[in-house]
């Protein structure tokens, strides 16, 4: 190749490899470099919604992402009460056992219970917790955030693993508010 000739697409090191994914991508050469991770989920979300798979895990170097869809409980739909309506919009994860209130992640990440590996969890099932309480961690971008609850009361039980992918308003942690 001389200089001045333009490489084909496809030509350069793989992701995971220093180069970051969007890198020589038809939206222009002005677009900003972007987190390889973050960029790879942006490509494989789409592929992966559409698909019927519940769980997909790709490595290319050192890069590694796991996407998993949420595994809920199927009960006995609830008869609808005075204060439902039926054409309402229902949360795509679900609703809080009666009576219940959910933790919602506030924003797209990877969802940890404790400050370090082998860390004692910031809660556990059955402690309290008041408004404002650090619950966990959401690792985004490689800044760690920190996750308080919006609500008081009890945790029942935690809808997400730690170590797990999450979307922004997925439920994390159930608490009865009583």
């Amino acid at each position: 190749m001389t200089e001045g000739d333009v490489p084909p697409v496809g030509d350069g090191p793989p992701v995971g490899e220093g180069s970051p994914v969007g890198e020589g991508s038809p939206v222009g050469d002005e677009a900003p470099v972007r987190d390889p991770i973050l960029a790879a989920i942006d490509l494989l979300a789409p592929a992966f919604e559409a698909s019927g798979l519940d769980e997909l895990e790709v490595e290319a170097g050192e890069l590694h992402i796991r996407l998993a869809r949420p595994r809920i409980v199927v009960t006995a739909p609830a008869p609808l009460t005075g204060g439902a309506m039926a054409g309402a919009p229902v949360s795509p994860f679900g609703e809080p056992a009666p009576g219940m209130r959910f933790v919602a992640a506030p924003l797209t990440g990877v969802w940890y219970t404790s400050p370090s590996p082998g860390a004692r969890p910031y809660v556990q099932v059955g402690d309290e917790v008041a408004v404002g309480a650090v619950v966990g961690l959401i690792e985004a971008m490689k800044l760690f955030n920190e996750i308080k609850s919006d609500t008081a009361g009890r945790v029942t039980r935690f809808m997400i693993e730690s170590g797990t992918l999450v979307k922004r308003q997925q439920p994390l942690i159930e608490v009865d508010p009583r």
